[in-house]
């Protein structure tokens, strides 16, 4: 299950340095997720870093997948 950036974010920069695969960048209006390299965090932490430390509350579950799919993409990213 990657995660997602809704539209109630504010930019403030607080989900960039926490990611462990450098899954968050800046987008045109707001900060977006890349699908491809978001793992949620298995494989590196128990909970979504981004989601503990965003303060407008705006990072959801974008796609479905299976820890198992999650933690196969950690190990090909590192």
């Amino acid at each position: 299950m990657s995660l997602k950036i809704t539209e109630d974010c504010t930019s403030c920069d607080a989900c960039v340095s926490v990611c462990p695969n450098t899954a968050i960048s800046a987008g045109d209006v707001i900060y977006v997720i890349d699908e491809d390299r978001c793992t949620e965090c298995v494989g590196a932490e128990d909970t979504p870093q981004c989601q503990l430390v965003c303060p407008a509350d705006c990072i959801v579950i974008g796609t479905e997948e299976t820890p198992e799919q999650l933690q196969a993409k950690y190990e090909a990213l590192h």
